[in-house]
């Protein structure tokens, strides 16, 4: 079993930056992010390998940034230039063998 525990939600204008964190329990191959907004399908947004392989949303592509460190069994996803639609409850991830871990949601909220 792994547990996920993430933080750097929050509310922030348009325009401006966050930077989601998650801790592993321990080293996984893959980590990653996703979102789920009201009324959508939840959708990936980042991942990164344990060799820094990584994968973006067509929409968060030059805005977004994923990284991880491995020593710490952590992932970080820096995001600037946000934009409303960007308001989603975030999820960490991690998964290895095809077996899927998830932390509970951080709120990421873009508003004037």
């Amino acid at each position: 079993q792994v547990q996920l525990v993430e933080s750097g939600g929050g509310l922030v204008q348009p325009g401006g930056s966050l930077r989601l964190s998650c801790a592993a329990s321990r080293s996984i191959f893959a980590m990653g992010w996703y979102r789920q907004a009201p009324g959508k399908e939840r959708e990936l947004v980042a991942r990164i390998t344990i060799g820094s392989s990584t994968n973006y949303a067509d929409s968060v592509k030059g805005r977004f940034t994923i990284s991880r460190d491995n020593a710490k069994n952590t992932v970080y996803l820096q995001m600037n230039s946000l934009k409303p639609e960007d308001t989603a409850l975030y999820y960490c991830n991690a998964e290895q063998w095809g077996v899927r871990y998830w932390g509970q949601g951080t709120q990421v909220t873009v508003s004037s």
